[in-house]
């Protein structure tokens, strides 16, 4: 079976070029109102047809259907963005406005019939106010017809250098189809020394949007990353002032900011802000502040400098020929918000290997 699918509220692109990778995925339609991320969207699937607007706009829905429908959709993916999941918000559910995102997504799939429908969100959807939001969730996608599996995923059980974890809900007309299971076929978990260490050079303020490879790949998962790339992309250094930089010469490798006095601690509560990643470790999850060493664990475990874009998507598992178009600010929200790409594979392959078992 051939899926075309809409990819709603679609950023850069992660979610669909995990399922692009895949036999008989294909995502044929995208929308989102970022226009960046629309542009470095549109740069990476020149094939896929795009609709930039806010979708609560009655004009750009009609035309998202009316494109889904041309195209032939029969699979939506999407990670809605939800801000109501709390105490304050119980009162009016899934009604709540800081919600409304979350029902247009699944207006969308009322209008379209998907086959199946996949959804993506912060991890805290599944439990919070004790379940409350999951039970509505349930039942608003099984009265719209569906079964529904959903559970945490964690990025690193499939093959990501990254301790990523989101919820996932699988929604499928015909019968249950469930997450994948972790892929233990790995040898060892993916380390941020997998994902970087051929990209071990450049100072504060280095580096091109485009330049060739230095260094040979020296781990399968750099191969992989590199398999479809002749030029490295994106790999520019964040140019530090010269505070930050006096401050990561104070911090020995892999090490955090207990090494720095402590009124050069800053006004940041958290533990882990002006820490190095770690060789041997996953890295921590990657947002939309990693340029700066003042916003987290997002340092290069021994360079002076934080990790560049092209590490950011390395540790992601976007491959080295998905180029990200913007300015820096731009770019790491794109590389930030993103599903992770081998996530996504992962639950394109299952999906795949389920509807195949019932052709058997």
């Amino acid at each position: 079976m051939q899926f075309n699918i809409l990819d709603l509220f679609s950023g850069a692109g992660g979610f669909s070029k995990g399922f692009d990778q895949i036999k008989n995925f294909k995502t044929v339609v995208a929308t989102d109102f970022n226009k960046e991320a629309l542009e470095t969207f549109a740069y990476n699937f020149p094939d896929t047809d795009l609709i930039y607007g806010d979708i609560t706009n009655k004009d750009i829905k009609k035309q998202i259907l009316k494109i889904a429908r041309s195209r032939q959709v029969n699979m939506i993916i999407g990670g809605p963005p939800c801000q109501g999941f709390s105490n304050k918000g119980k009162q009016l559910g899934l009604e709540d406005p800081r919600n409304f995102l979350f029902l247009e997504y699944l207006e969308i799939v009322k209008e379209i019939q998907p086959e199946i429908f996949v959804i993506e969100n912060v991890k805290t959807m599944l439990t919070a106010v004790n379940g409350y939001f999951l039970e509505q969730i349930k039942k608003k996608i099984t009265s719209l017809g569906y079964f529904i599996d959903y559970g945490v995923m964690v990025a690193s059980d499939y093959g990501v250098p990254q301790k990523r974890e989101r919820a996932i809900i699988i929604a499928s007309k015909y019968k249950n189809i469930y997450l994948p299971i972790p892929e233990m076929k790995y040898n060892h978990i993916v380390t941020v020394r997998d994902a970087i260490s051929d990209l071990n050079y450049l100072n504060s303020g280095e580096g091109q949007k485009e330049m060739s490879y230095i260094n040979e790949p020296e781990s399968n998962y750099q191969r992989l990353m590199r398999k479809k790339s002749k030029k490295l992309y994106n790999h520019v250094a964040t140019n530090h002032s010269l505070q930050a930089l006096e401050k990561l010469k104070m911090i020995p490798s892999e090490k955090g900011k207990e090494y720095l006095p402590k009124e050069l601690w800053g006004k940041q509560k958290f533990k882990t802000t002006w820490g190095r990643l770690v060789w041997d470790e996953q890295s921590p999850t990657i947002d939309t502040r990693f340029d700066t060493p003042s916003n987290g664990k997002n340092s290069h475990p021994v360079l002076h400098r934080a990790i560049t874009p092209r590490e950011a998507a390395r540790i992601q598992s976007f491959p080295d020929d998905f180029v990200f178009l913007g300015n820096k600010t731009q770019i790491t929200k794109q590389i930030g918000n993103a599903v992770p790409p081998l996530m996504a594979t992962a639950i394109a392959k299952s999906i795949r290997e389920q509807m195949l078992a019932d052709e058997l």
